[in-house]
Order: C-alpha cells, then structure tokens, then sequence
C-alpha cells in the first residue's frame, strides 16, 4: 500500500480526509509528508507542519479527532519503543538533565510569555469554572490563583514552600493578599529574574534551584504547593517528590499539587514534544500518583478540570497570533517557531477535549487534620 493511501485510510478512522472540505481536513502541499509521517510518527509529522508540507484550518479540531480514535497507537515505530526502554534505564529527569526543559523552554523569551500569559503570568490552566463562560483569561487565571488559596485555608504569618515557582504569580498573591512567608524553588533563571522584580519588597524568596535542593532546608512550612512541576518531576522521582513534600509539611499543615494528568500510566512522553517542546517531560497518572505518595500522605480532595485547560491554551494561541508581529522582530522566532508553537498549544487543547488529558488538584496532608473542607 502506498504511503498516502496508508495515512488516508489511518486519518479516516478519525474522520479526517486530505484535501477534504472539513476544517479539521489537512491540506498536503509536499508528498513526501506520507512517508516522512509514517516512518516517524508524531515526530515525523509535527516536523512535517513546521517545515510547511501540511496544514490544517482548525488545528484544535485536527488533534481532537487524533486523540479520541487513538491514532497514536497504530504509529508505534522502532523508535518510541527504544525511548521507552532507554527511559526505564536511566533517569531522564534526574538534577543532571533536569534543567534541560528550563534552557530551551521556560528561558525561551519573556516577552513570548508576557505577550502570550497576560496580566497574571500564569502558565498553567486557569479555573473557569461551570460558571465561567464569559470570563476572560485574565479573570479565569485570577479565579485559579484564588481557589489555590482557599483550598490551602492560609491564615496571615504561615510559611509556604512553593516547589515549582514559574514567573512568580502565586506566591505575590499569598505574600500580598494573605500575608504568607513564602519560599519558591525554580530552575528557570529567566522566571526568577522576573519573578524576583515582581515580588520586590514581599516577604518572598526565590531560590534558583532544583526541587530536590528543598529536602536539605531544615525549615518546616505550614502550606506546600506546587502549580504544574510534576509532569517534569518524571516516574522515577515521583515517591522522592513526595517524601520531599512530607519531610517539609508541618504538622497540620497542606499540601496542594496542581498537575496535568494522564489516562494511562507511562514513562516517555510524545516524541515531538520531548524533542521540540518540553524534554524529559512526563505525565502522571492517578495510579503513578497515588502509589507515590501512599504511606506518606493522606488524600484530602481529588478537583478535576481538565476541560478548563482546552480553553486556556486556545486563549494563549489567540493571543500569541496577536503579539507575533512584535514577537517576530526577535531572531529566535522565525516562521517555523511561529508553526511550531501553534502546533503545541492546538495540539494540547486536542488533547484535553479529547479527554486524554486531565488537570488535577491534589490536597493532601500528614494524615493530622481532622476535617478537610473542600472547596470549588
């Protein structure tokens, strides 16, 4: 069977046609898209679009209609299986090559981010809510921050460690508004430059290093939070992930994870996201999840609201088209950065419309509070 014929008859289980009249039909405008795609799965077609041998009007509809007739799982070549396995071997999230998603991803451009996150500089999935339908990003990402510190019951003079602290959003909030002491680990040196300048004057402080580091900080906190470090932390990390969380938890205190999660139990991640978008990155599963953290934390609240995230990273696409104009003054984001992070941010809605994505918040505690409330 020839490659065109092969893919079309693969597209056509997920209801997609080539040169079809659905918006969610690819457009071919090189033929050796097939073969390139077949060969090399994921990785080959993504490289495929970026280098412009194919289009699609509506992206998001493209990759819904991928994730829902698992079409990945008919592409399995020689290649993802050898990722799995050299995976199983080593540690691709350990300190030494952990800070390779920081250097080509979080240190990207901070006017990418600030032209893209707006005003909250929040660069995970924000809260909508079944209420929310005329909120705008802004309002919905404020709403998230503000559930964050509801569901942790914070009291003026608490200690917060935040594992993961991205541009540093949060922890202004629980200094400014809450009057919490806040320590904030993160490895991106461009987010804890911004982030330092954001919380001047806050009792905040931003340390430019590994998660892991905080297991040697003799302090116990009253609150631990951490926003969207666990799809980095990787399989083979995640009970030390939460041994760290415990040792550091005082007694009564609570700890919210707020994480991207997954169906199914894995060790790699999709190719052309590992080598394009976020290296090393893998995403949990409940199980993974749980049977990390058990015997050392009690499940207070499961929140899930993964749909919430469709909508924010369509928002993020809306406004990264808006601000490339200016962005492309910037030599590191040519025309193929400009396809290719439209096709992370519609590739990932697809995946969370498609429900093989999920976002969750964990609470959780030492297994000391005698009556969690849970709050929505």
């Amino acid at each position: 069977m020839a490659a065109k014929d092969e893919l079309a008859a693969l597209l056509q289980a997920a209801d997609i046609e080539i040169d079809g009249g659905d918006p969610w039909d690819i457009r071919v405008h090189d033929e050796r898209f097939y073969a390139r795609a077949l060969a090399h799965g994921s990785l080959g077609a993504g490289e495929a679009y970026m280098d412009g041998w194919w289009d699609v009007p509506r992206l998001d509809e493209f990759f819904t209609r991928v994730h829902a007739a698992r079409l990945e799982r008919r592409l399995v070549r020689p290649a993802m299986l050898a990722q799995v396995v050299l995976s199983r071997i080593r540690n691709p999230q350990g300190p030494a090559l952990s800070r390779r998603v920081a250097r080509r991803h979080y240190d990207l451009s901070n006017d990418l981010y600030v032209a893209m996150l707006g005003a909250t500089m929040q660069y995970t999935c924000a809260y909508y809510g079944a209420d929310g339908a005329g909120l705008t990003l802004d309002e919905a990402q404020h709403r998230k921050l503000d559930l964050i510190a509801s569901k942790l019951h914070l009291r003026p003079g608490m200690t917060v460690l935040e594992l993961g602290g991205g541009f540093g959003g949060l922890a202004h909030l629980l200094a400014k508004q809450h009057g919490c002491r806040v320590v904030s680990y993160n490895i991106s040196r461009e987010q804890v430059e911004f982030a330092r300048a954001w919380c001047g004057g806050l009792p905040v402080e931003f340390r430019l290093e590994d998660y892991r580091e905080a297991a040697s900080d003799p302090a116990s906190y009253d609150r631990v939070v951490s926003i969207g470090l666990m799809e980095h932390v990787g399989p083979k990390n995640y009970r030390r992930f939460f041994e760290i969380v415990h040792e550091r938890l005082a007694p009564g205190g609570l700890a919210l994870v707020h994480a991207i999660g997954g169906n199914v139990s894995k060790t790699t991640t999709d190719r052309w996201i590992d080598t394009y978008i976020f290296p090393g990155g893998v995403i949990p599963s409940e199980r993974q999840i749980t049977e990390a953290k058990e015997g050392l934390l009690v499940l207070e609240d499961w929140h899930s609201f993964g749909p919430d995230y469709d909508r924010t990273l369509l928002a993020w696409d809306a406004n990264f088209r808006a601000a490339w104009p200016a962005l492309r003054a910037d030599p590191r984001l040519d025309e193929r950065f400009y396809r290719m992070w439209r096709y992370y941010l519609n590739s990932t809605a697809g995946a969370f419309r498609a429900r093989v994505l999920n976002l969750w918040q964990l609470v959780l505690s030492r297994g000391d509070v005698p009556r969690y409330v849970p709050v929505r």
